[in-house]
């Protein structure tokens, strides 16, 4: 499992996710001020990143709208000025951003797939706790740690922990209430072109 692991790193690199494994932690002022509290019910929304060449997933990531809407991106290698992050926890999830990083992984060459599931308010509330204590997760291992906090979870439990992208968004979508959106674009595989897009969306 640890040579599969390693084997399926470097096209992740391309799909978005960075080197992980680093320690960041924003200021409370900065968390505190990109604070944002979506009017939606509580839901629980997992990005899934797909090679439209070898069909194989290369990254997960799980937005979480709770008492306030986060993005548990572990390993991503998306990021901006404006947005906050704490050991892969991403604050102000606004619309604008999550239009943003679902853009940044949609390419020529990857389609995103959102699976978008509403749960109570404490399980949206459980998932937003085990994110925050969660990171810093380690290159290649976004599925895994992604797994691992929904099988926490009740009603979850039965996802069990994958390595594998793909493999998760499939156990996932089979839960009753998934709603599955596919985000498809042409835009250049360049993850350069990808940084100065959500640069350009975001400085706007």
């Amino acid at each position: 499992m640890q040579r599969r692991a390693f084997l399926i790193a470097a096209p992740l690199a391309l799909a978005g996710c960075g080197t992980g494994g680093e320690a960041v932690w924003a200021a409370d002022a900065a968390v505190d001020a990109a604070r944002y509290v979506h009017d939606g019910p509580p839901a629980l929304t997992l990005y899934t990143v797909n090679n439209l060449g070898t069909g194989n997933g290369a990254h997960s990531a799980l937005l979480i709208n709770a008492s306030q809407r986060v993005l548990f991106d572990p390993a991503g290698s998306y990021g901006h000025p404006s947005i906050p992050e704490r050991n892969d926890v991403l604050f102000g999830m606004t619309p604008q951003v999550v239009k943003s990083y679902v853009s940044y992984h949609s390419r020529a060459s990857y389609v995103t797939v959102e699976q978008r599931l509403e749960v109570p308010g404490p399980t949206a509330e459980a998932a937003l706790k085990l994110a925050l204590s969660a990171g810093p997760v380690r290159q290649a291992f976004c599925t895994r740690a992604t797994s691992q906090l929904l099988g926490q979870l009740p009603g979850f439990e039965g996802l069990g922990t994958t390595w594998f992208p793909d493999k998760l968004m499939a156990r996932f979508g089979a839960l009753p209430g998934v709603v599955t959106t596919e985000h498809n674009e042409n835009d250049s595989d360049s993850l350069r072109d990808a940084r100065r897009a959500v640069a350009r969306q975001l400085d706007s």
